[in-house]
């Protein structure tokens, strides 16, 4: 077999019609003329993906997981695995455009410093969605405290390529030896900020890190309305939020983004007690735990639960 190329790494937890449909996507658009391999790591779905995957019987090089386990480390191990020069990660919820993987590469290609390129993620109606933005820390944190995050935070608008501080790994192209330059993902990330630290530590160590709007991706985002579901989710998010933030900036930036992140969604959560069909409950939770990262279960609780009862 020729050089690989491209490795196109997707993981996938319980999402078995997403990730044929992820599947698919790779078939049809990346070109046979770039050669490239297909990983898929499932991380202990129970919906019948892995059998899925077997029964598709061409081209796909299957990880299955016996128990759960975090994004961050499931992303390193396809980044180990993998045998090509550039590796795009995907979740089992994106699906790659025509043309998407093509100028991914041609992006790293042309820029020897770019350890990783994000590509532009549209919704199923064809909306933009923000996908590339600053990197976190007290100034991006006031910039959200006075509702300009939009403006002044979200990295991910025009039509050129661009630098970023970092970009959404739900369709992320990596140079493979930027990522074990710096021994790939941090696994204290169970999910999100996971690729917000990845892509710190790039440009941390002098690489660069590129946002591809001509290279995009439908992104089918699975986020539950219902407060009781996302609450392991929220948890997580401000969690890792406060992680990264201890990490990279010590604490007492930490506690000073905890405040300013909490005060927008208090704001809104007083908007949602007079506007019809919001919830206020939703936001109220997000600033609590923006203010006390450290309570309530999160992601990582639900997978060691998760795994109890599979025996795993």
């Amino acid at each position: 077999m020729a050089s690989v190329i491209l490795s196109c790494c997707v993981v996938n937890t319980n999402g078995r019609e997403l990730l044929l449909s992820c599947l698919r996507a790779i078939e049809r658009t990346v070109p046979a003329t770039l050669e490239h391999e297909v990983l898929v790591l499932d991380n202990a779905s129970d919906d019948g993906s892995v059998d899925a995957v077997r029964a598709l019987g061409h081209g796909v090089e299957l990880i299955a997981l016996g128990r759960r386990r975090g994004k961050a480390e499931n992303d390193s191990t396809l980044l180990e695995r993998a045998r090509g020069r550039y590796c795009l990660l995907l979740n089992e919820d994106a699906e790659l455009l025509v043309g998407a993987a093509a100028a991914l590469v041609d992006a790293l290609e042309r820029d020897p410093l770019a350890g990783a390129a994000g590509a532009l993620l549209v919704s199923p109606g064809g909306r933009p969605q923000p996908c590339a933005w600053a990197l976190p820390g007290i100034g991006a944190a006031l910039a959200g405290a006075l509702f300009l995050h939009r403006r002044l935070t979200v990295q991910s608008g025009g039509n050129e390529t661009r630098a970023v501080g970092f970009a959404q790994s739900s369709a992320l192209l990596v140079r493979r030896s930027a990522a074990r330059e710096i021994g790939y993902l941090d696994p204290a990330f169970f999910v999100y900020s996971d690729e917000t630290d990845f892509c710190k530590r790039l440009w941390d160590v002098g690489w660069r890190v590129l946002h591809v709007p001509s290279a995009r991706a439908l992104h089918h985002e699975q986020l539950s309305s219902d407060v009781a579901a996302a609450r392991p989710r929220i948890v997580e998010f401000h969690r890792n939020r406060d992680r990264y933030m201890r990490k990279h900036h010590g604490r007492i930036a930490a506690a000073i983004v905890g405040v300013l992140s909490a005060w927008p969604y208090a704001v809104r959560a007083a908007a949602a007690l007079v506007l019809p069909g919001h919830d206020p409950r939703r936001y109220l939770l997000h600033a609590r735990q923006a203010l006390r990262p450290a309570r309530g279960e999160g992601v990582r609780e639900a997978a060691a639960a998760y795994n109890r009862r599979r025996g795993a």
